[in-house]
């Protein structure tokens, strides 16, 4: 937005405008060419949202649902500018990049404590139906997350005690599930693979015989990316599986519910638009026109800039550079790269979590739509941990709505 419309939308001053972005509450970047700024939109919308939280209630509670303030307390992991933390104390980060394995990962994010011997075993779970089935109900070009969501349901549906399972019971349900979902990636494509990957040791060995991953590293590579994606606080997915476990809905429909939830172009989503930006580019010299042209149009690049992350998201870089070690000549990677430099140097947002995931899943060979897939089967672990928590808070989440239509009553006798 530009100035005096941002200054418009706050209702306040321009110098009390120049203030905000010099505390670092407003993001601003400069117009090439031009001695104008833009000012973020989502910075000065969350900054209205603050000042409007002053007049009562309905605004706190109108704010909350609108990047406003938590709506939920939760343990389960804490997102501030600086990175992202599990169970409060432990950097996502770190735990990717030092190799501590997802499962691992997961049980910390389920019980809060850090298993002390690294490298935890999950049993291998055998196939309730012959993978082949999904051959007769999905299209071989199915992408691999709505795969994922129809194997959810399936699941679900298999399972006769799904409902009414004690606790450590299950823990070993959810256990069972991820090591499914990492197993089916390739459930419409090549099914043949869905019991040798069930078969595997780890997740990140499942979903790399699944695909067959054409590196040796593939499996440390794909555990990095899974431990960085298991969970983000109350984003979109999270909170609709939150809400569907206050319900008393089971497990599988908890998570068939974030998964639909993660579908949208806004978020887990956002990875199939970022291959799709990267198609459009097509090379690297290509990257500066592009960027431009979305820019001209005032639209956001997609792919670039986390509203929580005003600084870049933290765990964007070491998915990068994995990939460009990996693969540096590989199309995808060298287009990828010039569209993270050519934004930097236009003082553009930097790369989010996704265009790291769409490099590694090229640098890998992966087919298309396998980066929403792995975002998918990573935080299908976040998802169980927030299952768990609402479980154990009790209450039903069920949020007001402030009536804005007509005030007038229905006539008498009309239906």
């Amino acid at each position: 937005m530009s100035a005096r419309e941002a200054a418009a939308l706050l209702g306040v001053k321009r110098a009390t405008l120049y203030t905000y972005v010099s505390r670092g509450l407003v993001r601003c970047v400069p117009v090439q060419g031009t001695k104008e700024n833009r000012y973020a939109r989502a910075d000065l919308e969350r900054l209205k949202v603050r000042h409007d939280a002053r007049a009562g209630h309905a605004a706190v509670a109108a704010g909350a649902l609108r990047w406003g303030e938590p709506v939920i307390d939760s343990a389960v992991s804490r997102v501030e500018a600086q990175g992202l933390a599990y169970r409060g104390r432990h950097s996502a980060v770190e735990l990717a990049t030092q190799g501590r394995s997802f499962e691992d990962v997961a049980e910390l994010l389920w019980s809060g404590v850090l298993p002390r011997r690294e490298g935890m075993k999950w049993r291998a779970p055998r196939p309730p139906f012959p993978p082949s089935a999904l051959e007769s109900l999905l299209p071989r070009t199915t992408p691999p997350a709505e795969v994922l969501a129809t194997v959810v349901s399936l699941l679900g549906a298999r399972d006769p005690v799904r409902s009414a399972a004690p606790p450590d019971q299950e823990l070993e349900r959810a256990r069972d599930l991820l090591r499914h979902l990492s197993a089916w990636v390739c459930g419409a494509r090549t099914p043949e693979r869905v019991g040798l990957a069930l078969r595997e040791r780890t997740v990140a060995d499942s979903l790399a015989r699944a695909w067959d991953a054409r590196s040796p590293r593939a499996p440390a590579l794909l555990n990095q990316a899974l431990v960085l994606c298991a969970d983000h606080e109350l984003n979109v997915s999270t909170f609709a599986a939150r809400v569907t476990a206050s319900s008393g809905a089971d497990l599988y429909a908890c998570v068939g519910a974030a998964m639909a939830a993660l579908s949208g172009p806004k978020h887990g989503g956002a990875c199939d638009r970022v291959e799709t930006l990267l198609a459009e580019v097509g090379r690297p010299e290509r990257a500066k026109e592009v960027v431009a042209a979305y820019l001209h149009r005032g639209e956001s690049v997609p792919g670039f800039g986390h509203r929580l992350y005003p600084k870049g998201d933290p765990r964007t870089p070491s998915l990068i550079q994995a990939a460009r070690e990996l693969r540096p000549k590989a199309r995808t990677v060298r287009v990828a790269s010039a569209l993270v430099e050519v934004m930097r140097d236009a003082g553009q947002p930097a790369p989010s979590m996704e265009v790291g995931l769409v490099m590694l899943a090229e640098a890998l060979g992966l087919p298309k739509g396998a980066a929403s897939a792995v975002f998918a089967v990573g935080r299908s672990a976040g998802w169980v941990a927030h299952v768990l928590e609402q479980r154990e808070q009790g209450h039903l989440l069920r949020p007001r709505a402030r009536y804005v239509g007509p005030s007038s009553p229905p006539h008498a006798g009309t239906h």
